[in-house]
């Protein structure tokens, strides 16, 4: 068994000082086993997320002298190293949880969502929405 360990921060803003920890931890237990180190950039966040803030993540990961094996820049057999470059691969996987009733389609939009959680909240109840939660008539979906 090969020890794969990674770091997947988000591009959204200036590097962050956990960041630059986690890696380091990573990075020195995979390298104790033999291992690699992979780079990901969780870019899943697409309103906020941009290309400076992941070069910078680059950038800073590289000054403090951190090198991986596999990542965005680098390239490696398990790509692609941006979470959302792998929404493809992940189609099909959600395909079948919903096929399966493990999974279900939402309509709603982000508002109704909040107001949905807000509405809970004050409530006292959770802001976990389920499926009965977010029902809407066959004719409207």
């Amino acid at each position: 068994m090969t020890v794969r360990t990674r770091v997947a921060p988000s591009p959204t803003g200036d590097p962050h000082v956990g960041t630059a920890y986690i890696a380091l931890f990573n990075l020195a237990f995979a390298r104790q086993h033999g291992g690699q180190f992979i780079l990901r950039i969780e870019d899943t966040d697409q309103t906020r997320s941009t290309a400076e803030s992941e070069q910078k993540i680059l950038d800073s990961l590289r000054w403090l002298g951190l090198e991986w094996d596999e990542g965005p820049d680098v390239g490696g057999p398990h790509g692609p190293y941006r979470q959302s470059e792998r929404k493809g691969m992940y189609a099909q996987y959600a395909h079948d949880l919903v096929e399966k009733g493990h999974a279900f389609h939402c309509y709603r939009t982000s508002e109704e969502l909040d107001l949905l959680r807000d509405a809970r909240r004050a409530a006292g109840g959770h802001t976990a929405l389920k499926q009965s939660d977010l029902a809407l008539p066959a004719e409207e979906v």
